[in-house]
């Protein structure tokens, strides 16, 4: 039986596991609140998870890691700086506790994007460092987890950076896998390697060549933190990969350049019919910030325009959107737009929930 979900209405789902996976990172479990189900999901995408914080329902968006179909969601959160939603998973909650969680969704995935088959065989390239292991990971467990002959597994390389041993989320797990299956291997990159024959120092277009010589053979899916992303990205297009089979992953929110609100400049009015209530503005504060501090329902998740969890509709007035990603042409059409990337620019009345 397959958990259902219901639209992009948040789910009430307990936790029944939670355990370190390294000293600042833990792995929690959670699943339906009533019976055994089992979750379907495309390997890579993502949940938004919402916890109460001061009084408010706040949401932060998480890679699944373990393989769809099973009972349970497994999430692998790391401790952030400021970071309230990670930090509140990794002290605050226990099991048994429950926490509010939207659908899976994401656009990086391996089905929607699947690998290139090279001489009959798919050959595929695995990049992370730090907590960006997630969703890759997810996709390893896919491929090995088949054994149809119609669906052979994938030959995977798969190329992690981190601290050190210790410091490698599910580094068990990867050995493991390196050790049972034949077309699985793996090249952790330790800045210290002590104890271990795994390379040590930091990954460097040369170093990326000497692991994976058939690299440019290979379809590549990638996910880490912004430099160590946008540096990867440079060496794989020197090395002359085809970079339409590259695909990355970031929750890096973006910049957005905000205009400044100088008392010459006229306010604008948000309104919100099905709420009764018109909110003052500024021209170029972010819809999602202006819905957010008047206390309306919004979620905001990733912050970035990539997970949809703000998508709302302008019915008059005008918006600067800076991406659409999650939004069908149809959508577009009907003036839905992702609130935490969408400047006000003139009055507007807004449909939210």
């Amino acid at each position: 039986m397959f958990f259902e979900w219901h639209g992009q209405q948040p789910q009430t789902l307990r936790c029944i596991d939670k355990y370190f996976e390294t000293d600042d990172s833990v792995s929690i479990r959670l699943a339906d609140c009533r019976e055994p189900r089992q979750f379907q999901f495309k390997p890579g995408q993502f949940v938004n998870v919402g916890v109460p914080i001061d009084g408010h329902m706040v949401y932060r968006a998480y890679s699944i890691s373990s393989p769809s179909h099973e009972t349970y969601l497994q999430l692998t959160i790391k401790r952030v700086r400021g970071g309230t939603v990670s930090n509140y998973l990794l002290d605050t909650l226990q099991v048994d506790d429950t926490v509010q969680v939207l659908p899976p969704t994401g656009n990086f995935n391996c089905i929607d994007n699947p690998p290139q088959s090279h001489q009959g065989q798919a050959q595929v390239l695995l990049l992370s460092a730090g907590c960006g292991i997630t969703p890759v990971f997810a996709m390893a467990q896919h491929w090995l987890n088949q054994t149809t002959p119609d669906e052979w597994p994938a030959d995977i390389v798969f190329v992690h950076s981190a601290r050190s041993p210790e410091a490698t989320i599910y580094y068990d797990q990867l050995e493991t896998l390196d050790a049972v299956y034949d077309h699985f291997h793996l090249q952790l990159v330790l800045k210290n390697r002590d104890g271990t024959a795994h390379t040590q120092g930091r990954l460097s277009e040369s170093l990326l060549k000497r692991l994976v010589p058939d690299v440019r053979q290979r379809t590549v899916y990638l996910c880490g933190p912004s430099q160590y992303m946008q540096d990867t990205v440079t060496y794989l297009h020197a090395l002359g990969c085809d970079m339409a089979n590259v695909y990355q992953e970031s929750f890096t929110p973006t910049r957005h350049s905000h205009a400044k609100a100088e008392r010459a400049l006229p306010n604008v009015q948000v309104a919100v019919p099905k709420y009764a209530q018109t909110i003052h503005a500024q021209p170029g504060q972010l819809l999602a910030d202006v819905l957010e501090e008047a206390g309306l329902p919004l979620v905001t998740a990733c912050r970035s325009g990539i997970c949809g969890s703000c998508k709302c509709r302008v019915t008059r007035g005008e918006v600067v959107t800076t991406s659409q990603d999650t939004l069908t042409d149809e959508e577009i059409a009907k003036g839905y737009v992702l609130a935490c990337s969408a400047s006000i620019n003139t009055d507007v009345d807004v449909e939210i929930g």
